[in-house]
C-alpha cells in the first residue's frame, strides 16, 4: 500500500476517535448541568432551621387595595385624613338616619298650643330613640318650663329651644379628649374592650389611622388570640398605614401578647399602644379574669391611659346590658359607638353616658376606613335636627 493510502487511513481513525471522545464529554456535561430550576439539591439537614424562600416579582400580590395579611408590609402606604372635622363632614349621613327623630320632635313643638297629649307624644318619641327614662323626663320638664316662659311662635323658635336643651342633655361640657400619650416620654396605652360583633377590631384599626394622620408612632397589639381572623384583620389595618402589629399564635395568652406589645413600644420609642382584646367571653367571672390579667400585666411596664368600650348603637338596650357588665369589670374611661348612622336610636348616646358616667368619645358613621369621628355634642344635635 502506498504512503498516500496509509495517510488516508490515519485521518479516518483520528476523526472517529475525536468523535467518540466528544460524545463522552457532552453526555457527562448534560448529566452535570441539568436545566435551571431542576438542579439536584443536597439532602436537607434535619436539625438545620428552615431557610426563608425569596419570592420572585411574578408571585408578589397586587397592591391596588387591602390585601390579605402575609406578615410583610404592603408596598402602598396610605395617608389617612385628619380626624378633626370628620363629624362635620359625616353630618349629612348621620342626619339621614336620625331625621325621623328630629322631624317628629319639631312637628309637635311647632303646634299652636301644647297640651298634655302633645308632651306625652314628645316623651314617647324620645323614649323610642333610646334616650332613657330619666333623661327623657328631665328634658321634657325643661322644655315645658321654657315654652311656658318664652312661648313657641314658629318652628325656628322650637328648633332653637330644642337644640339648646338637647345639647345640654347630650353633654357639651364633658371631657371627650383621648389620653393617647403617656408621661415622661412613655407611650400611652389604650385598651379596647367589647363583645365581638360590635366592630371592636375595626375600631382599633381606625384609631390607628387617626394617630397615623397625626404622625404618631403607633404599635398595635392583637391580644384577641381566640380568633385568628381578628389578628389577620388587625395585621391588614396596620400594613395599610405602616403601623407594626404584635401578635401571637391562636390560643396564646392574651396578657403575654399585650406585654410584648408594650415592650416593643418602649424599645421603639413609640407614642401610642392600641390593644385589641378578646370579646368572646360569656361569663362575668371569665371576663374579669381575662381583662384584669391583661391590665395588670401591661401596668408592670406602663400605666393604662384609656379603656375604651366599643358598643353597637343598633343594639339599643342589649348594648346597655353589655356596657354594665364591662363597667363592673374594668375602669371604662370612654365609649366608642359604632354603626350610629344605621339607626334612628341616637338617644343611646345619652343613655350610655348616663349609665356609665363616662363620655362617648368616638362614633362610627359608615363602612369606610376613615369613618370614625371624634364625638362633638353640637354637631350631633345639629344632625338630629337637619
Amino acid at each position: 500500500m502506498s504512503s498516500l493510502g496509509y495517510l488516508i487511513i490515519g485521518l479516518v481513525v483520528a476523526i472517529i476517535v475525536i468523535g467518540v471522545i466528544g460524545g463522552l464529554v457532552m453526555s457527562r456535561g448534560q448529566r452535570a448541568a441539568p436545566p435551571i430550576g431542576e438542579q439536584e439539591r443536597p439532602p436537607a439537614d434535619p436539625d438545620a432551621p428552615p431557610q426563608p424562600v425569596a419570592e420572585s416579582a411574578a408571585t408578589e400580590p397586587e397592591t391596588g387595595g387591602p390585601q390579605e395579611s402575609t406578615g410583610a408590609p404592603t408596598d402602598v402606604i396610605e395617608r389617612p385624613e385628619p380626624a378633626a372635622g370628620r363629624l362635620t363632614r359625616l353630618r349629612a349621613r348621620l342626619a339621614r338616619s336620625q331625621s325621623s327623630l328630629g322631624r317628629g320632635l319639631l312637628t309637635v313643638l311647632s303646634r299652636d298650643g301644647l297640651d298634655d297629649d302633645a308632651w306625652e307624644e314628645i316623651e314617647d318619641t324620645l323614649l323610642s330613640a333610646d334616650l332613657g327614662l330619666a333623661p327623657t323626663q328631665e328634658l321634657v320638664e325643661r322644655l315645658r318650663s321654657r315654652v311656658r316662659v318664652e312661648g313657641v311662635a314658629d318652628e325656628a323658635t322650637a328648633r332653637r329651644l330644642l337644640r339648646e336643651e338637647l345639647v345640654t342633655t347630650v353633654g357639651h361640657d364633658l371631657e371627650r379628649g383621648l389620653s393617647s400619650v403617656g408621661d415622661d416620654g412613655q407611650p400611652g396605652v389604650i385598651l379596647v374592650v367589647g363583645v365581638n360583633g360590635t366592630g371592636k377590631t375595626t375600631t382599633v384599626g381606625r384609631l390607628a389611622r387617626v394617630f397615623a394622620a397625626e404622625d404618631r408612632r403607633v404599635v398595635l397589639g392583637a391580644a384577641d388570640t381566640f380568633r385568628a381572623a381578628a389578628a389577620e384583620q388587625l395585621q391588614t389595618w396596620g400594613e395599610r398605614v405602616d403601623v407594626p402589629v404584635v401578635r401571637g399564635d391562636v390560643g396564646a395568652d392574651p396578657a403575654s401578647v399585650a406585654f410584648d406589645t408594650v415592650k416593643q413600644a418602649l424599645n421603639d420609642g413609640s407614642d401610642t399602644v392600641l390593644i385589641d382584646t378578646a370579646g368572646r367571653l360569656h361569663t362575668k367571672s371569665g371576663l374579669m379574669d381575662e381583662l384584669g390579667k391583661v391590665k395588670r400585666v401591661i401596668e408592670k411596664q406602663v400605666p393604662v391611659s384609656e379603656v375604651l368600650l366599643v358598643l353597637d348603637a343598633t343594639t339599643g338596650q342589649n348594648g346597655m346590658n353589655q356596657a354594665r357588665v364591662f363597667a363592673e369589670v374594668v375602669d371604662v374611661t370612654g365609649i366608642v359607638l359604632t354603626k350610629l348612622d344605621g339607626t334612628a336610636k341616637g338617644g343611646i348616646v345619652v343613655a350610655v353616658q348616663r349609665e356609665l358616667g363616662v363620655p362617648v368619645k368616638f362614633v362610627g358613621l359608615g363602612e369606610g376606613p376613615d369613618d370614625l369621628a371624634p364625638f362633638e355634642a353640637e354637631e350631633f344635635v345639629d344632625a338630629l335636627l337637619e
